[in-house]
């Protein structure tokens, strides 16, 4: 018989349903709780109706780097950093926290998030294993995701300096191609 209590229990299982409504894998949710795997299948099927995904985990800092990502990973990571040392909050309340905010916030331009829950969890990993760092930009003083002990004395954000093809995403391209055409069109019904 286990000696864990049943309010403890009570809150590991609040935690992940929590987790599992925001979209966490099951590694995440094996890494979190102490309740056992065969639990956690039958939590994950019962609140999301399937089986949880198989697969492996996203395990490269680089993803993080990357233009959109940066600029998402970097919004969410200064979320939690706030939650947990100006609003001392515990880890994964402030996970959990920054994570609602985060889609709050990117919900209101109606976007899809890019930083999916699987991903910010990784990305708090990858902080707490030293593999990345908040580096401050010298133009807006924003601080953003970079590799860990790379220097930032020139730091220049991806918000004041983007690159070249920033935004232009498949439908975006494919939304311009559709206005040039009906442009062209308009034009030559004009003239």
């Amino acid at each position: 018989m286990s000696n864990k209590s049943l309010v403890e229990e009570m809150q590991q299982v609040q935690l992940a349903i929590e987790l599992i409504e925001l979209g966490a894998r099951l590694q995440v949710l094996e890494t979190e709780t102490d309740l056992s795997r065969a639990r956690l299948i039958r939590l994950f099927k019962e609140i999301r109706g399937m089986s949880p995904p198989k697969g492996m985990l996203p395990f490269s800092t680089d993803w993080f780097i990357t233009w959109l990502p940066n600029v998402h990973a970097s919004l969410f990571y200064n979320i939690y950093r706030n939650l947990l040392e100006e609003q001392r909050c515990e880890r994964m309340q402030a996970f959990v926290t920054a994570y609602r905010l985060y889609n709050e916030q990117v919900g209101i331009d109606q976007a899809e998030p890019v930083l999916a829950l699987t991903r910010a969890w990784t990305l708090v990993r990858f902080f707490e294993s030293d593999l990345l760092q908040l580096s401050t930009c010298n133009h807006c003083n924003g601080h953003f995701v970079a590799h860990a002990h790379t220097p930032d004395h020139d730091y220049v954000c991806g918000i004041c300096m983007p690159p070249s093809r920033a935004g232009k995403t498949r439908k975006r391209r494919e939304q311009d191609d559709a206005d040039s055409v009906e442009q062209a069109a308009l034009v030559q019904r004009a003239g």
